[in-house]
């Protein structure tokens, strides 16, 4: 197992060298594993549990030397660490930490499974970790996933999902999507946007198929150009025409997809504002991104928050979120811009 999850920890700095990333979460220097899991043992043994010191080491570690740590806390300490935080804490915190005991692959794959397991599927989780997740992220995701559950991706979205929702699902479930070129096709780029304005706006009727098939095959850059070259066919840009043609998850998927395509850091940036808006901020989706974009680009949906809505992430987590969850996410989210 422990050499499978370094293989695939190979596979994504390999297959995502080409993306840049934009942490808030980087190695920490001078890191000291023993140190840092004789540090969690006492804060969990502690009368009440020191849930500071945990926050403090753990949201400042990657996710490589979080295992460190648990391993060094496993030769101490005799027992697993996963485990011990599951007893030491409770509530948001515990979901928060324990997502960090994950890697991002692992974290995604679990969320994936969460959100279809037993009754009503959590189609809005779904929707955002599929259509925002680039080709390297879904393959490491479906290899997790199988060793994490020992099924098929493809099978337990197909079981519970269905029509047009689905098929958009599993076909970028099948990580088919061309790699970016150098090489700029303006005929090809023409041929697509015309062909999304034929299967759409202009006529009666939605040609569904179309449309997933470009959306799921292209590269992103060749996309960008497809959409600015779709307004000189169609009255209305590519994010109107999907509200105009197609309804509910479907309609909810397209637009997330368009969205991460143009911008998908500002995607992420909208969904947390949305999130904390709502009363009783919607705390599963202010984590789940909080944990699975802070070693990848957090910093980046930083800096469109702020351009955004004129006010830094930090300040918003601050005013709608309290105590140790707090603690926790502020010290993800990495500084106050």
């Amino acid at each position: 197992m422990a050499l499978v999850a370094e293989f695939l920890g190979q596979i994504t700095f390999n297959l995502g060298a080409n993306e840049p990333t934009y942490p808030t979460v980087v190695p920490a220097p001078d890191f000291d594993p023993d140190k840092d899991a004789a540090r969690i043992e006492t804060a969990i043994k502690t009368k009440g549990v020191d849930e500071q010191t945990i926050i403090q080491i753990l949201t400042k570690r990657t996710y490589g030397q979080r295992r460190e740590i648990a391993f060094a806390y496993e030769r101490r300490a005799k027992k697993d660490m996963i485990s011990a935080l599951k007893g030491a804490l409770s509530g948001s915190l515990e979901t928060v930490i324990l997502g960090l005991m994950k890697s991002t692959a692992q974290y995604d794959a679990s969320e994936i499974k969460a959100s279809i397991k037993g009754l009503g599927t959590d189609e809005e989780s779904l929707i955002e970790i599929l259509c925002s997740r680039s080709n390297a992220e879904l393959l490491e995701i479906k290899q997790v996933y199988k060793e994490l559950f020992k099924k098929d991706l493809e099978k337990d979205v197909a079981g519970d999902t269905s029509g047009d929702f689905a098929k958009l699902l599993l076909a970028l479930v099948e990580a088919k999507r061309a790699e970016p070129s150098s090489v700029v096709d303006y005929e090809k780029i023409d041929e697509d946007a015309r062909a999304l304005y034929e299967a759409g706006v202009k006529r009666k009727g939605t040609d569904v198929k179309t449309w997933i098939a470009i959306m799921s095959e292209r590269s992103v850059p060749h996309l960008q150009k497809v959409f600015d070259r779709y307004k000189s066919y169609s009255p209305y840009d590519m994010q109107e025409s999907i509200r105009k043609e197609v309804k509910g998850d479907l309609e909810k998927s397209f637009l997330t997809l368009v969205q991460c395509f143009e911008n998908k850091q500002l995607y992420f940036a909208n969904r947390l504002n949305d999130a904390m808006k709502s009363k009783g901020a919607k705390e599963k989706v202010v984590t789940r991104i909080m944990v699975s974009r802070c070693e990848v680009d957090l910093k980046k949906i930083r800096s469109e928050f702020k351009a955004q809505y004129g006010k830094s992430l930090y300040q918003t987590i601050a005013e709608h979120t309290k105590g140790d969850y707090q603690t926790a996410l502020l010290s993800l989210c990495g500084g106050d811009d």
